[in-house]
């Protein structure tokens, strides 16, 4: 049978060795992202670990599995500022709605947008 080491003795074998162990509290979320996908760990319990060479982090808790397609990233959905809105409404004669979706089909593009509606 071994011998149960305490956890005050841990600490000093570790600072012996030049290692500093320390809790981060209030982590809420790690994300790890690799090819397969991103692995989330919510309310974590998470450890760096300091050694005269490098520092190491220790993260416990449950992850989930997200799959992503690999290099796409989530994106924000555009929204026009009413300055474009309105130049492309008077440039094209329409409403003020049809300028908005223009611009957003068109990602900003003000002269793409005139153009579709122009078409």
């Amino acid at each position: 049978m071994s011998k149960r080491i305490s956890k005050r003795e841990q600490e000093r074998m570790l600072r012996k060795l030049g290692i500093n162990l320390e809790e981060l509290p209030g982590i809420r979320e790690v994300r790890i992202i690799g090819e397969d996908g991103t692995r989330v760990i919510r309310d974590p319990s998470v450890f760096r670990v300091n050694s005269p060479s490098q520092s190491m982090y220790q993260v416990i808790g449950t992850e989930e599995l997200i799959q992503e397609e690999v290099g796409e990233e989530p994106q924000e959905e555009y929204v026009p500022a009413d300055e474009d809105v309105a130049l492309v409404a008077q440039r094209t004669g329409k409403s003020l709605d049809q300028a908005r979706l223009a611009l957003i089909s068109a990602k900003g593009d003000l002269v793409q947008a005139i153009l579709l509606l122009k078409d």
